[in-house]
């Protein structure tokens, strides 16, 4: 069973409806946007699955241990978790305010931090924590990005160090890097994708739905033998 951070729309609920298309109960929190939430629920018990949304700002420790908890209750245990939930603020870090950068430490490493102690007392053996970092922990090609990728490094790191504390208990974490994806604010042929190609190896960006592909692979069991790793799917954006 999984539960999705951030899952309400983007890249969170292509890997909801992806691992639900998998045979897996999935629960996913929303922030913000609990009509989008129910959307994606909607869609995956239409398809025959079984999901539920919960409301749970995901830089507020006590909202995600709940939907951990609620979770591991309505499904009677986890074996999947995927820390998607993230937010970007693009500018000089003289130029961002304290809140912007406070709010990405919160939400993009405490957030993922904290999601991950709650559910550590309910994953077991062969369970697996996949985190969604971004390629820009490891080239940040455009000024304005140096703090969001501070945020995304830290998390790379993270799971390289858990991977060592959890080995033992059958748990594998790693770290999937997207590069440019469309979302809500750069569908695919926008002009903010076109500016993307200048960095990519391919002639696009990519689909959330092909994120989504490899959080299945990992949290599926031909990958039981990856873990401390952190994937990038990024079209050639570091070739």
């Amino acid at each position: 069973m999984a539960l999705v951070t951030g899952g309400s729309r983007g890249i969170g609920a292509a890997i909801a409806r992806r691992l639900a298309g998998d045979g897996l109960r999935v629960a996913l929190t929303y922030s913000a946007s609990p009509d989008r939430a129910d959307q994606v629920v909607r869609e995956i018990e239409r398809a025959g699955g079984r999901a539920l949304s919960l409301r749970a700002d995901a830089a507020d420790p006590e909202a995600v241990t709940a939907a951990v908890e609620r979770t591991a209750a309505a499904f009677g245990r986890l074996d999947v978790l995927v820390s998607n939930a993230g937010v970007a603020s693009v500018g000089r870090v003289e130029e961002l305010a304290p809140e912007q950068i406070d709010r990405m430490i919160d939400v993009n490493v405490r957030g993922v931090l904290h999601v991950i102690r709650a559910a550590l007392s309910h994953l077991g053996d062969g369970g697996r924590i996949i985190t969604i970092g971004s390629v820009n922990a490891e080239r940040v090609p455009f000024a304005g990005g140096a703090a969001y990728a501070m945020t995304k490094a830290a998390i790379a790191g993270l799971v390289r160090g858990l991977a060592r504390d959890l080995g033992p208990r059958g748990i594998n974490v790693n770290n999937i890097q997207p590069g440019p994806t469309a979302n809500d604010r750069m569908s695919a042929d926008s002009p903010a994708a076109d500016a993307m190609l200048q960095w990519l190896a391919l002639s696009r960006i990519a689909t959330p739905e092909e994120i989504a592909g490899l959080v299945s692979y990992l949290a599926g069991p031909e990958a039981g033998y990856i873990t401390g790793a952190s994937l990038t799917i990024d079209g050639g954006f570091t070739a």
